[in-house]
């Protein structure tokens, strides 16, 4: 694999004793979007500041195309754009001349083709002579999309995109980094959106306590810890179900009307088509069945309320 990033033995522990960071080993590949995923305070920002040199390590190193983001800072720097929480962007300039700044800030010569094509893409083209603090909050987060993308990084970092905006914008931010990605950019994202990280991640990763507790392929993460659940309408309430048919998963409903069959594709219990022939062979017709799969969010939040029971214990 071509990893554009390498994190190896990473730890960071801030003056007051925090420990915020703590042995993180990491390696993103080139082209895939990859979200980072946990709570408030579990390290996501303070990993981010790290790999964009804002923040010093404690011990271990970043390497960024190979370039060591503290022995080559201005190197490696330059290979990464980076869109923050916050919108500082409460400027009397314009949107064209702030963009502009902004790419030469990294030495980069004026390209205004480049530029125009960014404020394209990013439905900016209208407000180029607009100052910054006449747009809405959206068009803003567009102007730091923009400022990050100036310089033409290999990597953009996004560390809560889409935080306080609507959902229509969120869609469109969800598109355009597609389209970022089909042109060749790595995206790490931070997000509070579980689906926005289900919708366009290639890869997850969860930190929890300063902690990497799972690197995983989106796909294989939500089939490996993913429950399904068959949902079985009776066509008759029945009182009990028969001694054969007391199953791990199979639970009979409240109303008596309904039987839930909780499964994963790993495990040992019985096929759906051998539960069905095993109802009916017990006379228990059913009107209707559907299917859910668990999602995303809640894969996450098994793992993180996991990890606190753990801790507590």
């Amino acid at each position: 694999m071509n990893n554009i990033i390498s994190i190896s033995e990473l730890s960071k522990t801030y003056q007051s004793g925090f420990q915020a960071l703590k042995n993180i080993n990491l390696d993103i590949a080139k082209g895939e979007i990859f979200a980072l995923l946990g709570q408030n305070g579990a390290g996501k920002t303070t990993l981010i500041s790290i790999i964009c040199g804002i923040v010093n390590p404690s011990s271990g190193q970043v390497l960024v195309d190979g370039q060591d983001i503290i022995g080559h800072y201005r190197e490696a720097r330059s290979l990464i754009g980076l869109v923050p929480q916050e919108l500082s962007t409460d400027s009397f300039e314009t949107v064209w001349n702030t963009v502009t700044f902004s790419r030469g800030l990294y030495g980069k010569p004026p390209n205004p083709v480049f530029i125009e094509k960014v404020l394209r893409e990013l439905s900016l083209w209208d407000k180029r002579n607009s100052k910054i603090m006449t747009l809405s909050g959206g068009m803003k987060r567009r102007v730091m999309i923009a400022k990050a993308l100036s310089h033409e990084p290999k990597v953009l970092f996004l560390d809560e995109p889409t935080a306080g905006v609507d959902v229509s914008l969120r869609r469109d931010m969800w598109k355009l980094v597609k389209e970022l990605q089909n042109a060749g950019t790595t995206i790490i994202l931070t997000t509070h959106y579980i689906e926005e990280a289900e919708e366009m991640a290639d890869r997850i990763g969860i930190i929890r306590k300063g902690e990497l507790i799972l690197v995983e392929d989106k796909r294989t993460l939500m089939k490996k810890l993913g429950k399904k659940e068959l949902t079985l309408q009776l066509q008759h309430p029945v009182d009990s179900l028969p001694i054969e048919l007391q199953l791990p998963g199979l639970t009979l409903s409240g109303d008596k009307s309904e039987l839930v069959y909780t499964y994963d594709s790993n495990s040992e219990q019985i096929g759906i088509a051998e539960l069905l022939r095993a109802l009916a062979e017990h006379g228990l017709v059913f009107k209707d069945l559907h299917t859910t799969q668990s999602s995303l969010e809640e894969i996450f939040v098994n793992l993180v309320n996991a990890g606190a029971h753990n801790h507590d214990v």
